[in-house]
């Protein structure tokens, strides 16, 4: 909003709604004073813009005349926008072949003309200020309808209303309870610049004289009165063009402000706004730490906290891996360090330094730059961090020309250098390809040359093999292990199969329900002391594992974010739990060289 289209955009529709409530009181006399002896007149001192054909002046009708335009203005968007939610719902609520009919239906009035739709509309409805607000409603319908139908398409395809599907809940109870709360916000942040777009139409409908009609007038109406002397007197239609115009581009240049400060928004309200604690009780850090974490929360509305006091440490050239059931907030931990945690999550806690800088304090500028060059970001699922519809080569060599301003020749010459260094054949050739021409391992390792484009000192992989067979998971992982020695950068390895972690990593950081319960060396994993952590090294079979036993589990069931007590969250489910572990949550405490841990039963 402090950008001058933004601020010129409030500026003038708060002039609009400064001259609608005050306009009539105004000069509301003055606009139907009919004075015969100065009917036609020009722009004079006493009429800057001339008179009507019974005297009136002509510049106090326009700015009375706010009033009646943005009324109908609101009155269209608003009709617009109520039929648009409900087409757009309906095919989330109708049964599939009627949901069709109506998606084909929203189609062919999108590819009506708009106008041709709202002078029919009129037409049908009867002249006046009432047929044509309905013909413009009608008219920019459609347009919301698809905006509607679309984001309620992609929250429809969410775990959650599967979930409320598959419990028996009503088609319009997932609509009015699951879909239209979360995109609420899309969609009134469109009604301002429909509001724009009303505006013109209702204009343009009483120029044609499909609009209001005498006595009353908006600026359309008065448009349309001035265009016969339009010749001889241009002035006289210089007001009301003026108003349509200045109104239209402030609501749309509002309305796009707006938009883009909630996209925004989105990233910066996941910073925290107090300056963090010190890293430990000392004031001290590791100076030679590349990740350092200290006591990270990230907190959702309603009180629930997936990420609960997480406090770690990556050094150069070691790989620590962050392992737990799905749900124990090891993803939610990464997305926390890059500066990812999806609105309306919250990052709080103690400081994120990446060598030594804290990135959650650092101004946006300096922060995408810090986060461009040092971070690098490798993802589960590749076909979400490549686009599909640009080639590989080119979406390699962005990194280079955004985050290091090289130019194009010298950021795709890199581009296909950091191909061939993560063993793609042909990396000329394959450059020039899009995405679904790579196999998945090879997505993936061209989402690891991506993060190689700039200097990481800290690569974050998020699950990169889940998906993969098991010869291209251990070609990645290998892949990882070299990357990491030869350019000294630490890696946070996230993964939910604690022998992958065991076998790649230095250090092993077990999580449940959102905390640390264990950190120990990944060579001593078979010695590990908390109950939880044991339980998943006895869940992995082995060449000695006895065949004619069932597999070992872990009873029940994790707790939710919003479920965790004051306890250890892992006591309902442990052999060992007492009282105590029911009312008192153990600290992690040392617990020998290199490691910790929070269990009350551990000595």
């Amino acid at each position: 909003m402090r950008t001058p289209a933004g601020l010129a955009g409030a500026a003038v529709v708060a002039l609009m709604l400064v001259l609608a409530v005050v306009g009539p009181p105004i000069w509301g006399d003055r606009a139907e004073l009919i004075d015969p002896v100065a009917a036609l007149s020009g722009a004079s001192a006493a009429h800057p813009l001339g008179t009507d054909n019974l005297g009136r002046d002509i510049l106090a009708r326009v700015l009375v005349a706010t009033r009646m335009s943005l009324l109908l203005a609101v009155l269209a968007t608003a009709i617009g926008a109520a039929i648009g939610v409900v087409l757009g719902t309906l095919p989330s609520v109708l049964p599939r072949r009627p949901a069709r009919l109506v998606t084909a239906a929203v189609n062919a009035l999108v590819a009506f003309p708009g106008l041709l739709l709202a002078m029919f509309t009129a037409v049908v409805a009867g002249l006046g200020a009432r047929g044509a607000v309905l013909g413009i409603g009608v008219a920019v319908a459609p347009g919301f309808a698809r905006l509607t139908q679309t984001l309620a398409a992609s929250v429809a395809a969410a775990d959650y209303v599967a979930a409320a599907r598959l419990l028996g809940v009503s088609r319009t109870r997932i609509v009015t309870r699951h879909v239209l709360p979360n995109i609420a916000e899309p969609l009134i942040l469109n009604l301002t610049t429909m509001i724009g777009g009303s505006l013109l139409g209702l204009a343009g409908m009483s120029f044609l004289g499909l609009g209001v009609q005498p006595p009353g007038y908006d600026w359309g109406r008065l448009l349309f009165d001035g265009f016969a002397r339009i010749y001889v007197n241009p002035v006289v239609a210089l007001g009301p063009a003026l108003m349509v115009v200045l109104a239209g581009v402030g609501f749309n240049l509002l309305g796009e402000a707006l938009a883009r400060t909630a996209s925004r928004a989105e990233v910066h309200r996941a910073v925290p706004a107090v300056p963090p604690p010190p890293a430990d009780e000392d004031g001290r850090h590791d100076d030679e730490a590349v990740l350092e974490v200290r006591n990270l929360t990230v907190t959702f509305p309603g009180g629930v906290t997936p990420v609960r006091e997480v406090s770690l440490t990556v050094r150069p050239g070691e790989i620590v891996g962050v392992v737990g059931e799905s749900g124990s907030g090891k993803s939610l931990t990464a997305y926390a360090v890059g500066g990812l945690v999806p609105h309306p999550g919250v990052v709080g806690g103690g400081p994120v330094l990446l060598c030594g800088q804290d990135v959650h304090a650092l101004p946006e500028e300096q922060r995408r730059k810090v986060l461009g060059t040092r971070l690098a970001m490798v993802f589960q699922d590749p076909m979400a961090s490549l686009n599909p519809a640009l080639k590989v080569g080119g979406q390699l060599a962005e990194v280079a020309t955004v985050h290091q301003r090289a130019g194009r020749a010298d950021a795709w010459r890199r581009a296909v250098d950091r191909l061939g260094h993560v063993r793609i054949t042909d990396p000329e050739r394959r450059a020039r390809q899009h995405p679904h021409e790579f196999s998945g391992g090879m997505r993936q390792r061209a989402v690891i040359a991506m993060g190689l484009m700039g200097a990481p000192r800290l690569i974050i992989a998020d699950e990169p093999t889940t998906g993969l067979d098991v010869t291209v998971q251990k070609e990645i992982l290998r892949l990882l292990r070299e990357v990491t020695e030869e350019s000294q950068a630490g890696t946070l390895f996230i993964s939910h199969d604690i022998a992958v972690v065991g076998a790649l990593c230095d250090t092993v950081v077990v999580m449940y329900a959102g905390r640390v319960v264990e950190e120990l060396p990944a060579d001593r994993l078979a010695a590990a002391a908390h109950p939880y952590t044991r339980a998943l090294v006895a869940s992995v079979p082995d060449m000695t594992t006895d065949r004619s036993l069932p597999l070992a589990s872990i009873p029940g069931r994790q707790p939710g974010p919003a479920e965790v007590g004051e306890g250890c969250a892992f006591a309902g489910r442990c052999p060992l739990a007492t009282s105590r572990c029911v009312a008192e949550r153990p600290p992690l405490e040392e617990h020998g060289k290199a490691h910790r841990v929070a269990c009350w039963e551990v000595s």
